[in-house]
């Protein structure tokens, strides 16, 4: 009898996740201030994942991953439109956070819950051994992927991008792209930084290209 655990059905998995409470019925700290909407698309075949913060207010409303203006420029990031970005088949999506986890005094989200990933993430990504390149978008999801490999600034991390693309990946593991956020408030960030337009979005769209 072999010792070798058996590999989660990522179907299955994926309900749980949607009917996950334990922000509210089991937090690590106060508890999440409105009811639990999960967000995630998953699947079997999908080789490419987006691993991004949290849903934001439209999200939570919709229920749909990234339906905002910062999801119409990430899909032009890509370089695909709305029937590729959610086919699950071909496109997985792992936020850090799975629900909206409320505004700050100022009015900006909060940071992704940790109980998602402390119960979820690591179970989510060990059910879905094909995925090949995962796209790291914010400082969450970048201290996930990269680990110790992080750079001590988002700026830093996505400036190395190289560094985490060609790297061979270690045996299960996959490659990582980061990505600052897509937010029209980042636009200040991506006139400081040509480099991202002119040298990184054209591999990330050839990639996407390739295993979509």
């Amino acid at each position: 009898m072999s010792g070798k655990k058996k590999t989660e059905d990522i179907e299955t998995l994926a309900k749980q996740v949607r009917a996950c409470r334990i922000c509210v019925e089991n937090p690590l700290k106060a508890p999440l201030p409105h009811e639990p909407r999960p967000v995630l698309q998953v699947s079997s075949t999908a080789r490419i994942c987006i691993c991004g913060q949290a849903p934001g207010t439209r999200v939570h409303l919709s229920g749909r991953p990234f339906t905002d203006p910062s999801g119409d420029r990430l899909r032009d990031w890509m370089g695909i439109g709305e029937d590729v970005f959610y086919d699950a088949a071909r496109l997985a999506i792992i936020p850090m956070g799975f629900c909206f986890p409320g505004l700050d005094a100022r009015g900006s989200d909060l940071p992704p819950r940790p109980e998602c990933r402390k119960a979820w993430h690591d179970r989510l990504f060990a059910a879905m051994p094909q995925i090949e390149l995962v796209l790291t978008i914010g400082q969450y999801a970048q201290a996930y992927h990269l680990g110790a490999g992080r750079r001590k600034t988002l700026t830093e991390t996505v400036a190395g991008w190289r560094e985490y693309f060609e790297a061979e990946p270690e045996p299960g593991k996959h490659s990582v792209l980061p990505l600052p956020h897509p937010s029209w408030r980042n636009n200040s960030w991506l006139k400081k930084h040509p480099w991202f337009g002119s040298e990184l979005l054209p591999v990330l769209r050839a990639e996407v290209a390739r295993l979509i």
